[in-house]
């Protein structure tokens, strides 16, 4: 049963099937929470929002629409207004150094090169840690997470020319940023 289509598994679900949700659950689970230990910095709370997010979500699938982007797009919405929710209660922004999840991985054994490689890394790492949470948002959604426009938008709440102006406008940042300190 876990080779089924997330469509079929969301119809089985929305009718009552538990053990199809389940299914959702253990496809998503992962996802969601590396997506909200992200955005908070703590392992707890992740774990506690990431269940809330299936909490609401199992409690809610019955008025699911399909709105033409994945199911996964409507969970990390659920996640997303659970961590603003998170923050605007503590009024407080903790970002986890993304060094520790993102790994650059040198193709050669030669000492300069990985030197240079992880001082590029650190310049990076840098230039993002430094750009405004929507935007670090926006990188993390796109690179790690492997988000395509239209699910960053479902996830955000913004259009989707929004979103490839917001990435645009990034990306361009970013790149200055890292002229700049070259």
């Amino acid at each position: 049963m876990n080779d089924i289509s997330d469509d079929l598994a969301l119809s089985m679900a929305k009718n009552g099937d538990k053990d199809a949700f389940g299914i959702l659950y253990e496809r998503y689970v992962g996802r969601i929470y590396n997506y909200i230990y992200y955005r908070t910095g703590n392992p707890k709370e992740a774990e506690d929002l990431t269940a809330r997010v299936f909490y609401r979500a199992i409690n809610h699938i019955g008025s699911y629409k399909n709105l033409g982007v994945p199911f996964s797009a409507w969970l990390y919405r659920i996640a997303h207004n659970l961590v603003a929710n998170w923050h605007r209660d503590r009024s407080r922004r903790k970002e986890v150094p993304l060094e520790e999840h993102i790994e650059l991985r040198s193709k050669s054994d030669i000492p300069e090169t990985a030197l240079e490689i992880s001082q590029e890394k650190e310049k990076l790492l840098l230039a993002i840690r430094n750009l405004p949470a929507d935007r670090q948002e926006v990188i993390l959604l796109k690179f790690l997470d492997r988000m395509s426009n239209a699910e960053i938008a479902a996830v955000t709440g913004r259009s989707e020319g929004a979103i490839k102006s917001l990435y645009h406008r990034t990306l361009l940042a970013l790149r200055d940023n890292l002229e700049i300190s070259a």
